[in-house]
Formats: C-alpha cells, sequence, structure tokens
C-alpha cells in the first residue's frame, strides 16, 4: 500500500514539474504577443454551384454575375479550429543517452510543452505513441483534462522495439480524414526513403507538419575511440566494433541519412527543429515557438 502511494506521488510531482516547464516556455515565447506560433486553418475556398432559391446570398459571386448575368454561389470547405496530434516515438533507440537525460525523455518534454501551448489556445491536441506500430491513441480533445490525460500517458509510455516509422505514419496518413497538424517527435532512426515517402504523404493530405528530431550529440559525432561494445536498445544483441575504423563511414552515413531527411522538409515546407539531450531545452523551444510567432 505504501509502495503504490509513493508511486502516485511520483507521478503527481512529475506532471507538476512538466505543467510548470510547458508554462514557462509557453508564456516566456509568447507573452506580449497577440499571434499563436500555431493557429487554425483559414476558410479555403472549394467550388462554385448555381444559386438556389434560400442560399445566402453574401456568399455570392459577383464578378460571374457582372460579366455572365448568372447567379453562382461560393463553396467553402467546413471551417474548423486546428486540431493537433503529437506523434511520439518511443522505439528502443529513444532510450540512448551519454548525459543524464535520454532522447525519450526530451521527447516528453517536447510533447509536454507542445500540449500545453494548443490546450492553452482551445485547440484539439492528441497524442499517439509508437515504434513499428501505433502503440497508444488519444483522440484530439481541447478540454484541460487532456492536458492530464496527454501527460499520463507520456510518462508511462516506453518500448524496446524496433523502429518502424515509415509504415506507423503511413497509416496515421490514412487515418486522419481532416486537415490537421502533425507533429513529429523522433530520433528519425529509420530507412530515410521510408520516412521521406510519409512525409510527402502527410503533405498531399494538406497537413501540415512539424518535425522534431531528438538526438544525442554522441550520435552526431561519434568521438569513441578504441575497440568498444554497444548495446542495442532494440534487441539484446551487442556490437563489438573498432570505432575509428569506422567512424568515417558512420558520419558519412549519418549525415547523408539527415540531409536526405532535412531536403524533403525543405520542399514540403515542413519546419525540421533538431533537439538534442544536452542543449538547454526551456531556451530551445522557447526560441522556435517565438520564431514561429514571428513568421505566423
Amino acid at each position: 500500500m505504501a509502495s503504490s502511494r509513493q508511486d502516485h506521488q511520483a507521478v503527481v510531482q512529475r506532471f507538476r514539474q512538466f505543467e510548470l516547464l510547458a508554462r514557462g516556455v509557453v508564456e516566456g515565447s509568447i507573452s506580449g504577443r497577440h499571434r499563436s506560433p500555431y493557429k487554425g486553418f483559414a476558410i479555403e475556398f472549394e467550388e462554385h454551384r448555381q444559386y438556389a432559391p434560400g442560399d445566402d446570398l453574401k456568399h455570392l459571386d459577383w464578378k460571374i454575375l457582372g460579366k455572365l448575368s448568372r447567379y453562382y454561389i461560393k463553396q467553402y470547405e467546413e471551417d474548423t479550429s486546428l486540431r493537433a496530434y503529437l506523434v511520439v516515438d518511443i522505439s528502443g533507440s529513444m532510450h540512448y543517452s551519454s548525459t543524464g537525460r535520454s532522447k525519450l525523455e526530451v521527447a516528453r518534454m517536447a510533447a509536454q510543452v507542445l500540449s500545453y501551448l494548443l490546450i492553452q489556445q482551445q485547440d484539439s491536441v492528441g497524442l499517439m505513441t509508437c515504434d513499428s506500430k501505433l502503440r497508444t491513441h488519444l483522440p484530439p480533445r481541447a478540454t484541460k483534462p487532456q492536458y492530464k490525460r496527454i501527460s499520463d500517458t507520456l510518462a508511462a509510455a516506453d518500448s524496446r522495439e524496433d523502429t518502424g516509422l515509415g509504415p506507423v505514419l503511413h497509416q496515421l496518413a490514412d487515418r486522419i480524414k481532416r486537415r490537421a497538424l502533425i507533429i513529429l517527435i523522433s530520433d528519425l532512426f529509420d530507412t530515410p526513403e521510408d520516412i521521406c515517402l510519409a512525409l510527402n504523404h502527410f503533405a498531399h493530405r494538406r497537413h501540415e507538419v512539424v518535425v522534431f528530431q531528438t538526438l544525442d550529440r554522441k550520435e552526431e559525432s561519434f568521438p569513441f575511440e578504441g575497440a568498444m561494445e554497444f548495446d542495442s536498445l532494440e534487441g539484446e544483441q551487442l556490437h563489438r566494433v573498432d570505432a575509428p575504423r569506422i567512424r568515417k563511414a558512420y558520419l558519412e552515413k549519418f549525415q547523408a541519412h539527415r540531409e536526405q531527411i532535412r531536403r524533403t522538409c525543405f520542399d514540403r515546407r515542413i519546419d525540421f527543429v533538431p533537439l538534442y539531450t544536452d542543449d538547454p531545452f526551456e531556451r530551445v523551444m522557447a526560441r522556435y515557438l517565438a520564431e514561429r510567432t514571428r513568421r505566423s
């Protein structure tokens, strides 16, 4: 009984810490501004149809009436508030850390901040966690209890399975029918072609996408020396390598992998945001949100 009570208190304390962190980042980055870094989608013109008695005359196309003396009504897509989906990679590779903070912990923090921001501006936000499969799915809600549900789900989310982002993202693109903001938080350690195809799939369906790549600095620089044993985080095998011997090939492959995804993001106007485990998290997130606010 005592252990259960202590576990509950630990969860409550973690929730409060995350909420304070999220509030500080959000309020610090957009304080005094009247615009949000994420805004609802505008009503967009879709097509014309012939006027019928009872139609609202404010949607009458006066240009067509003046040119052709015909009555046509402008039809628009459904006007909706912003719907956002946080997609958090919880696969084995996200557990790596050479500092006191893992990539998964950074991903959880980013998801906390963004869910707090979206709910504060009364937008609907949902959460999906995945590895090679979709593990949890919280449908979008705009209520304050949703933030607690997201927090609890993130705290419990864990996996040692392989990464398989491509198929999961395609599944999500097919599942999310209405236009939305998709926020992917992952180390992106999957075949870059599969990830790029999935990002193109989202873009084809006219979703807005933001990609946060969570990384450890040592994954980028590979500073290891001598014979090394690397414990696989996605499985139980050990990999024995001569670090200096493979460094050049590793770095070339790493850079090519990231550049391919970054180029796809640039071409599709997708925000690509690196998040490192040793970065001052609050400062990096606040800087990104402030920059996004200026652009919006």
